[in-house]
């Protein structure tokens, strides 16, 4: 099967980690192009490919102000992103507790071992 090209669904365009940071960038407050550049380090050019595809499958919106292109996150469209990783936060959710009745079980058998005194040996010999 063929993979769907980054620009046409939002599941592989979020797939290359740099739109990931600029996501997460944008997740805080509405920013210009040249604020996400000087903040995460990229180039420009870079920058404004990933914002791009990143407009195109619409997880993020763009505004002019003046001369200045502001960007900002699109809730809606991340939100099938946010669905489908839910529910593995379900899972590892589940995993924790687990591990977590398991320790304090093993607690609990430790401290009422404890609260029976052992025997010692030498003095019977």
């Amino acid at each position: 099967m063929a993979r769907a090209s980054t620009t046409s669904d939002a599941f592989n365009a979020v797939a290359e980690p740099r739109r990931r940071e600029i996501l997460s960038y944008l997740a805080g407050a509405e920013r210009p192009v040249g604020e996400i550049v000087a903040a995460l380090g990229l180039e420009q050019p870079s920058v404004s490919k990933h914002l791009r595809v990143l407009r195109n499958v619409g997880l993020v919106r763009m505004r002019c102000q003046g001369r200045q292109k502001l960007y900002r996150t699109n809730a809606e469209a991340i939100r099938p992103l946010h669905e489908w990783a839910a529910t593995f936060e379900r899972y590892w959710q589940h995993q924790l507790n687990r591990v977590k009745e398991l320790a304090e079980a093993t607690v609990r058998q430790s401290s009422t071992a404890s609260n029976f005194p052992t025997p010692n040996l030498k003095e019977k010999q």
